[in-house]
């Protein structure tokens, strides 16, 4: 009895060995297979440099953009307090100096408002218009751009995923009967890498042009209430009359 115990003992034992054994090389295996990022775009294939290059130029419109909006958007509290003084002193060449001396937009709207002064103000209004015009369509250089990738990049990611597939099945069928995981896993990876880097590439561009339109949008709003400020400024000596 005492010898059948201990077989079982030494039965269990061995087992547990094992499996402590299949648990460890489980572990040593998982870690030989982590991969570092470079890696991972290496296994993407070509379809990865079109979309590194969309990456990188999607980074420099949003940084390029964002710093000169950022600019065109610093206001001068005071700036039309000052430029109502000037034309109710009769100083216009100072409010014009003043203009120069800012260079925003905001300030060159103006200045083109204060050298039609004399004129219908219909034809004021419409010079200031044209001026902001032109001033928004500057702000908005290169921001189709950001539209553009944000719609390609996932496409490219696609297109990079069926070549993938397609790889990983021409592999299966050349390989016959001796098909395993390690000769499909090149495809695979190229299929799967394309498409996260598609979505990343997309995804970061669409963020990055609704950043800079919601910043563009309100510029807008404060160039048409300048716009509106300086007209009724301009109809305020007339009432006085």
């Amino acid at each position: 009895m005492n010898v059948i115990i201990l077989q079982i003992v030494q039965q269990s034992q061995a087992v547990i060995d094992t499996l402590s054994n299949t648990a460890g090389n489980l572990t040593s295996g998982a870690t030989e297979i982590r991969l570092s990022i470079w890696e991972m775009v290496l296994k993407g294939g070509w379809i990865m440099l079109p979309l590194g290059l969309l990456s990188v130029i999607t980074v420099y419109i949003f940084i390029e953009r964002f710093i000169i909006i950022v600019r065109a958007s610093r206001y001068e509290r005071n700036f039309m307090n000052n430029i109502r003084d000037f034309v109710h002193g009769g100083r216009i060449d100072a409010a014009n100096a003043m203009c120069i001396s800012y260079s925003n937009p905001i300030a060159r709207m103006i200045e083109k408002g204060l050298a039609r002064i004399g004129r219908p103000l219909n034809d004021i209004n419409a010079a200031i218009e044209n001026v902001g015009k032109l001033e928004i369509a500057k702000l908005e250089k290169n921001i189709a751009g950001l539209s553009t990738i944000a719609g390609v990049a996932p496409m490219i990611g696609f297109l990079g995923t069926v070549i993938g597939m397609v790889r990983a099945f021409y592999d299966m069928s050349m390989a016959g009967n001796n098909i395993d995981i390690q000769l499909l896993s090149t495809g695979i990876y190229q299929a799967m890498m394309t498409t996260v880097a598609g979505l990343i590439v997309g995804i970061t561009a669409y963020i990055c042009y609704n950043i800079l339109v919601a910043r563009i949008e309100k510029l807008v709003f404060v160039l048409e209430a300048r716009a509106t400020e300086f007209m009724d400024l301009l109809h305020e000596p007339a009432k006085s009359v």
